[in-house]
């Protein structure tokens, strides 16, 4: 039995009845078994890059699964380890944190900036550190809405630091402080995707500015 939790972008997130694995499922997805092997071929490959560009102290392992849905068509799921006590980032309320604590979330924060940065100057690709959620399918095609583009550029550029991730959890484990849950790569052309990681390099001036404003 699996329990929604969570909803992204274009994910859904459900938790096992055990509590132990957090399973993910692309919501519109779906095809073929060949485009589905194909995809998780892709998922995979994303997966241990982004995981080996953060290191085990900030990543954590994901496994990808084929299974075919009531309608027939063959779904890739993800599944990870659930992390039960762990809270994202957009959800901590820092002024309750201890001096430690921010100072220990600051040092991992800038830690996989620069390793970020590095996966890009390398391969050109980088990890999603920030992440986006939605309560339901149909949230999600209003906001893809037109309509809604410029909310959605002032949240880009303005509101999503990474101090309001929603893909980077606090696990408050000094062994793996901050933990990076969503692997996906970015699907699009590549001239959409040479923009976008450029935008996200600068970006991380602003964060960088936001995490000693609030951190120290």
């Amino acid at each position: 039995m699996l329990e929604r939790v969570a909803g992204g972008n274009e994910t859904e997130v459900y938790r096992s009845d055990s509590g132990d694995f957090a399973v993910k499922l692309k919501a519109e997805s779906g095809g073929s078994l060949a485009e589905a092997l194909a995809h998780a071929h892709e998922l995979r490959a994303a997966a241990e890059a982004f995981a080996a560009c953060l290191g085990p102290r900030y990543s954590i392992p994901s496994h990808a699964l084929l299974a075919r849905d009531s309608r027939g068509r063959v779904q890739v799921l993800v599944v990870q380890p659930y992390l039960a006590h762990a809270r994202a980032l957009a959800r901590l309320d820092y002024r309750t944190m201890s001096p430690h604590e921010r100072q220990a979330l600051a040092r991992a924060l800038r830690e996989i900036i620069k390793r970020a940065q590095s996966a890009y100057w390398r391969t050109g690709a980088m990890p999603d550190l920030y992440g986006r959620t939605s309560l339901s399918a149909e949230e999600r095609r209003r906001n893809r809405s037109l309509a809604r583009l410029p909310r959605r550029l002032w949240s880009f550029l303005v509101q999503r630091t990474l101090l309001h991730s929603h893909n980077l959890l606090w696990t408050g484990d000094p062994e793996r402080p901050v933990a990076l849950v969503d692997y996906d790569p970015v699907r699009r052309s590549r001239l959409y995707r040479r923009i976008y990681y450029a935008v996200r390099q600068m970006l991380f001036l602003r964060d960088h500015l936001v995490i000693r404003l609030i951190l120290g």
